[in-house]
């Protein structure tokens, strides 16, 4: 099986897929977790032990595992993801850094300093949507990601996200609560709480329509959009130019990075 990890700076999704097939075509994703991302402070162990729990509760072992593909935007994990791996899983993972076979051209003016995660996304949304294509992953920071009809990553945006936005203003008004952000029953407030909901929610989506418009009219009308990430359902189901939400693009990105490098990694 396919240990699939996304490392972001706040949250790591883990996803596990049986693979079938000679060459790994097929694929079935059998369980999958949402965790809080760990410090550089906690050991090898303390985060092997942790996966070792998670894998506990839906039954499984660590051996069933053969393959690790791992996209990380916190360099400072790496080294403790690789000992991890080899300790535990007695597997040498494939990171998504230069070199990894993606199929995605990058025609950016620096393309090594191109998120793991950013490819990751658009190596999903191209096998899934064609192109052109934007994807819109809201996590930590919410970025937008322009693919062409060929499948080139054009460039993109960078926006902070909704958690963000919502503990700068917690932390710079001492009379504002912090609230649970969902979506607001009503548009005109009638107390501190609903005026701030209404303003974090509607605020970022007029955001992500505003970006989202300006790069459709740049890339032209038969642009597809898809978002991803823990608050993409939320902002989805209030957007104009969302058109599919899929909480598993990343995970699904990495399992095809990983089938394309499975021959090479296995030389190796």
């Amino acid at each position: 099986m396919l240990l699939a990890m996304d490392v972001g700076n706040t949250n790591t999704v883990l996803g596990l897929y049986r693979l079938t097939g000679e060459a790994a075509t097929g694929s079935e994703l059998v369980a999958n977790w949402r965790i809080t991302t760990p410090s550089s402070k906690q050991t090898s162990d303390e985060f092997g032990i942790l996966l070792r729990n998670l894998f506990g509760l839906k039954g499984l072992e660590f051996g069933v595992v053969d393959g690790i593909a791992i996209s990380s935007v916190v360099p400072p994990l790496d080294s403790t993801l690789r000992q991890v791996c080899e300790l535990y899983f007695h597997v040498k993972p494939i990171f998504v850094e230069p070199g990894v076979k993606t199929g995605i051209p990058v025609l950016t003016d620096n393309p090594a300093e191109l998120g793991a995660d950013r490819i990751v996304n658009c190596v999903a949304a191209f096998e899934r949507f064609g192109g052109p294509c934007i994807v819109v992953d809201m996590g930590t920071a919410t970025t937008f990601d322009a693919l062409s009809k060929k499948g080139e990553f054009l460039g993109g945006a960078i926006a902070p996200g909704l958690g963000i936005s919502a503990d700068a203003l917690f932390s710079r008004a001492a009379r504002l609560p912090r609230i649970d952000i969902k979506k607001p029953a009503k548009v005109i407030g009638t107390g501190t709480v609903d005026n701030i909901q209404i303003g974090l929610y509607y605020g970022y989506i007029g955001l992500v329509d505003g970006i989202l418009e300006r790069m459709i009219a740049e890339m032209g009308p038969d642009t597809k959009t898809v978002a991803t990430g823990g608050l993409a359902k939320l902002i989805a189901s209030g957007s104009k130019y969302i058109g599919a939400v899929d909480e598993m693009l990343t995970l699904t990105g990495l399992r095809l990075i990983y089938e394309r490098n499975l021959d090479r990694h296995r030389r190796r």
